[in-house]
């Protein structure tokens, strides 16, 4: 849960960093990697970290709606309250970024092992990047680190991206390189490197496209086969506001990715995470699958006239943490959406797949698809309108059959109007 209070700064003790900046990757994750060398008072190195990161945060307007802002540590990064720590307080790695934004994280130890304790981010919604930000002013969330314990004396290494969430925030790390109580003031040449680098070595396979090992230029190329993408599983998705649900989603989902090749991923409902948010004019539902995928659809009401309301999908965003045959992650959104429309009170369904045209490089295809993120009722789905597709698919077999009973009517009336002219010739012989 955010809250409005400041994270405690320790005792300030006299320290020396060292700050290094540098261009990161491309997208959504260029940042820049973050070089900070914490010193005591004999200039004796006691903590070193080198680390990329990105944060992701979900806000809300003035006009109720949802948007998300993206911040990255930039070139004006400073390093006030980092320190060695003491007796009454844990060694502390601090920066600060941006129109008032700041990440720390504090470190414990064992007699053989050390970790990260509590990271606390501070984000400022009166940065500009919070365009028509309802709630103005600091924001502090706190969460505890996810890292695993690691030997004292080792410098733990993991280049793989990965992330924590917490309330409307996604915290994105990579390119980790991190030694805390360091000994004699000397970086430690050991390493220690963590699980996901160590599985990369491996064999992947994504969407049942693997990829083989690397082999020697005298050993014969391997012949990769590629199984058909079969057709997603349909899942069923809810939020609930209190002990009542406020949207509803049923739909089988498919990403089409472009990167280096094109690759078609599943989403498998069974190990999908739902998150999100209900709103009077605006709701937003995140999904998370266990390969950190994180698909967010965000809806809105408009008013077509007085007394009429309709909802429509307005923006996707797709994050990919995972790489796809070794790519990097990837970010992407589309903001200017205007599909799924029905009436406000209704359900929107289209059995028949659909695509949802995200960036060139990426769209989504929907199967069996139903939702209604707004005014639910008693828990399940209000009436629905078909799509235009399925509509036409009706009126096409309709028109055809109502042609083909004409024509047989034509028949009919044309061979009784014979037959009668033909027995009143007969008639006139006699």
């Amino acid at each position: 849960m955010a809250t409005r209070s400041p994270w405690p700064r320790p005792l300030s003790l006299p320290c020396c960093c060292l700050l290094l900046l540098a261009l990161g990757g491309p997208g959504f994750f260029q940042s820049h990697a973050v070089e900070v060398n914490v010193k005591d008072l004999s200039n004796n190195t006691c903590i070193y970290a080198e680390w990329m990161m990105s944060f992701l945060i979900k806000y809300e307007t003035n006009s109720s709606e949802y948007k998300n802002a993206t911040l990255k540590p930039s070139t004006n990064v400073t390093h006030d309250g980092s320190t060695c720590g003491n007796n009454t307080h844990a060694p502390l790695l601090a920066i600060q970024f941006g129109a008032g934004h700041s990440w720390s994280i504090n470190f414990t130890k064992t007699n053989e092992t050390y970790q990260g304790n509590i990271i606390s981010f501070t984000y400022n919604t009166n940065d500009a990047v919070f365009k028509d930000a309802k709630t103005k002013g600091p924001i502090t969330i706190v969460v505890k680190d996810p890292m695993h314990p690691v030997q004292l004396n080792t410098v733990y290494k993991c280049h793989h991206l990965d992330s924590i969430e917490v309330a409307n925030v996604s915290l994105f790390f990579w390119n980790v390189t991190l030694q805390a109580f360091v000994q004699n003031g000397t970086v430690s040449k050991n390493d220690s490197t963590c699980e996901a680098d160590k599985s990369t070595v491996a064999p992947t396979t994504v969407a049942n496209l693997t990829t083989a090992p690397i082999t020697t230029a005298s050993s014969p190329l391997p012949t990769t086969t590629s199984k058909p993408v079969e057709k997603p599983l349909i899942g069923n998705y809810s939020l609930k506001d209190g002990d009542k649900i406020c949207l509803l989603a049923t739909m089988g989902l498919q990403l089409n990715v472009s990167q280096e090749k094109p690759v078609l991923i599943n989403i498998n409902p069974k190990t999908t995470n739902v998150t999100g948010s209900c709103g009077n004019t605006s709701a937003i539902l995140r999904l998370n699958d266990s390969n950190k995928r994180f698909i967010d659809f965000t809806f809105a009401v408009k008013n077509t006239s007085a007394n009429t309301q309709r909802f429509y999908l307005k923006e996707v965003n797709i994050t990919l943490i995972s790489s796809i045959n070794g790519s990097e992650p990837l970010n992407a959104g589309n903001n200017n959406l205007s599909i799924w429309d029905t009436f406000l009170g209704s359900s929107y369904m289209c059995q028949k797949e659909q695509t949802v045209l995200v960036t060139e490089d990426l769209q989504i295809h929907t199967f069996d698809l139903r939702i209604q993120p707004f005014k639910v009722q008693d828990n399940k789905y209000s009436k629905a309108e078909d799509c235009s597709p399925d509509v036409d698919n009706f009126i096409v077999p309709i028109t055809v059959g109502a042609a083909l009973g004409g024509l047989v009517a034509l028949v009919l009336v044309a061979y009784f109007v014979s037959h009668k002219k033909h027995r009143n010739a007969g008639y006139q012989q006699f």
